[in-house]
């Protein structure tokens, strides 16, 4: 059975940090690119930060670039984002998601095969 459960959300104020892990199970690791997207009310779908665990490619959406570090702990099968000075715009649910790195890594954060049940990230003002 595929697994991916997410952990780590919460209230924070803005400018604070939180740390959003990642436990995946049910298929192999090492073929498939992890990562985050996030939905907010009335807001399309965006795709966060990802990285396929073969070879440690990442992407970062433009949003989030230099605030987010996403990194990957293949012994254990979990990934990990962390969040840095966060930003009311950050709010939204965070799905954990999973790509078969086969639809190329140009695809990273685009496409999903797999997602957990979300972890809700409250930035206040």
């Amino acid at each position: 059975e595929v697994q991916l459960v997410e952990s780590g959300g919460g209230l924070v104020q803005a400018g604070g940090s939180l740390r959003l892990s990642c436990a995946a199970s049910g298929f192999p690791f090492d073929d498939y690119a992890i990562g985050w997207f996030r939905q907010a009310p009335g807001k399309e779908r965006e795709g966060v930060s990802c990285i396929s665990s073969s070879d440690g490619s990442t992407y970062y959406a433009d949003s989030v670039k230099g605030r987010f570090t996403i990194s990957s702990d293949n012994a254990k099968n979990t990934v990990y984002l962390q969040m840095n000075s966060l930003k009311p715009e950050d709010t939204a649910v965070y799905y954990c998601g999973a790509m078969d790195v086969g639809y190329g890594l140009g695809n990273l954060c685009s496409i999903f095969d797999y997602w957990g049940q979300g972890t809700q990230v409250t930035v206040s003002a």
